[in-house]
Parts: structure tokens; C-alpha cells; sequence
């Protein structure tokens, strides 16, 4: 089928965002693991798996689409130097995925792409999760202090 070129740039952008974001996790989440917290080892790692899967289904539509994957280039990755770094980095990295399927949603919407545009919302369903998850771990150390969060963070 061929797809509107618009789309496939957009498709290739997303595409170069997921990559980095695979590598900024893994990074991450070995982190966690040398320094003992196996829970946000784990949640890091499963996010990275998930950032794989939004990957693979932007190249499968790329190609559906009669497109090239093209111009793949990493992003600049903010890794962090503890726990606390990681998080905040992980927040403003979700917001900004967030704000960018939006955007693509609508670019999707305004084409006329629809089968493009569910794709993207369920992965912005997925952006949205890990959004909330990483708000939910920084409230928890505002409440109970960054020590107590990570003494809980210890054991699987």
C-alpha cells in the first residue's frame, strides 16, 4: 500500500526516538541492578522491551505503508549518575513521548491515516502507563523519603 510520505518521516522520527529509548533503559536499568535495586532493574528492563515492541510495529507499518526505514539516528541519552537522577530523567523522557504521540496522532487524523492512527494510540496508551508509573515512584519518595523508596526497591 502506498502511504503518505508525511507519515512515513513521522514514522521514521518515532522510530529513532523508540531506539534510543531502548538503550537509555537498558543503560538504566543495569544500573539499578549493579547497584542492588532488582524491582526497578525489572521495571526498566520490561520498559525497554516494551520501547522494542513500539519499534518493531513502526518499521512493520514504515514498510506496509511502501515506505524506507531511513535516517535513523540516536538521540541524545541523559542517562543519570542515581536512582533519583534516573527517575526525573524517566518523567520528562515519558512527558516528551507523550506530547509526541499526541502530535503524531494528529498529523495521523488530519491525513486521514486512521489504521496509522490506532497504532499510535495504543503505544501513547503505553507512553501514558510508564508515565504514570514513574509519577507514581517520585510521589512515593516524596512521601516516605528516597532511602525508604529504595529499601523497598531492594528485593523482587
Amino acid at each position: 500500500m502506498k502511504g503518505n510520505q508525511e507519515i512515513v518521516k513521522i514514522l521514521n522520527e518515532l522510530l529513532s526516538d523508540e531506539l534510543t529509548a531502548i538503550i537509555q533503559y537498558v543503560v538504566q536499568a543495569e544500573l539499578f541492578a549493579n547497584w542492588g535495586y532488582k524491582k526497578l532493574h525489572n521495571i526498566f528492563m520490561e520498559r525497554a522491551k516494551t520501547e522494542m515492541h513500539h519499534a518493531e510495529k513502526h518499521i512493520e507499518r514504515i514498510l506496509f505503508l511502501g515506505g524506507e526505514v531511513y535516517g535513523i539516528k540516536l538521540k541524545e541519552m541523559e542517562i543519570g549518575k542515581d536512582p533519583l537522577s534516573i527517575l526525573k530523567i524517566s518523567l520528562e523522557a515519558e512527558k516528551y513521548a507523550v506530547n509526541l504521540y499526541n502530535r503524531a496522532i494528529k498529523v495521523c487524523q488530519d491525513l486521514n491515516d486512521n489504521g496509522t492512527k490506532v497504532i499510535l494510540e495504543s503505544i501513547l496508551k503505553d507512553e501514558e502507563s510508564h508515565l504514570d508509573l514513574v509519577e507514581s515512584q517520585l510521589d512515593q519518595i516524596e512521601k516516605i523519603g528516597i532511602q525508604n523508596f529504595l529499601a523497598s526497591q531492594i528485593n523482587d
